[in-house]
């Protein structure tokens, strides 16, 4: 017990700051709404995956959706079923219980389909890349368009893993 206490007591609090200007935040979000619509027509449609994370990436994307970062406002949205989404967001290692949902899912989303792995897991098999419940990282299954790396990677930088999934998506339909 005591061992804990000194790790909890040794660690350093995370830098937490809120970026300094509001005006900068909306205008970047007025511009993320409008890329968004030159790509789509419509709101981005995303279906998170877990394959098997700790929770700390989903905590993150959850984020997303508070008043600050406001992505539905921006024309994102999170869709139940992966038969309407635009996008898969994968979190955690590919485990081998989760190796054929997530294949299925990815079966199922229409084309062109997007594939976002975000956090360390996702990317690498982070921490847990020895166990023997897994199976890697989700490269090994899916093809990844962008990786978020990051354990677990801050909101913002998970909102510009999805714009760069969204500028490949442009690309890739550009004639």
């Amino acid at each position: 017990m005591w061992q804990l206490f000194k790790q909890i007591a040794r660690t350093v609090a995370p830098d937490m700051r809120v970026p300094e200007s509001d005006d900068a935040w909306r205008a970047e979000g007025q511009q993320i709404q409008q890329e968004i619509l030159d790509v789509l027509g419509r709101a981005l449609c995303i279906r998170e995956i877990d394959a098997g994370s700790c929770n700390g990436c989903e905590l993150e994307i959850h984020a997303l959706n508070n008043p600050y970062y406001n992505i539905e406002d921006l024309g994102i949205r999170s869709v139940a079923s992966p038969r309407h989404a635009d996008m898969l967001l994968a979190t955690g290692p590919l485990t081998l219980n989760m190796k054929e949902a997530v294949r299925r899912a990815y079966e199922v989303t229409p084309h062109p389909k997007l594939v976002v792995a975000a956090g360390e897991c996702a990317c690498t098999g982070g921490m847990f890349k020895e166990s023997y419940a897994v199976c890697g990282p989700l490269s090994t299954l899916l093809p990844v368009d962008v990786t978020i790396p990051g354990c677990p990677p801050p909101p913002i930088d998970i909102l510009r893993g999805i714009l760069a999934a969204l500028r490949v998506k442009r690309a890739a339909l550009a004639p």
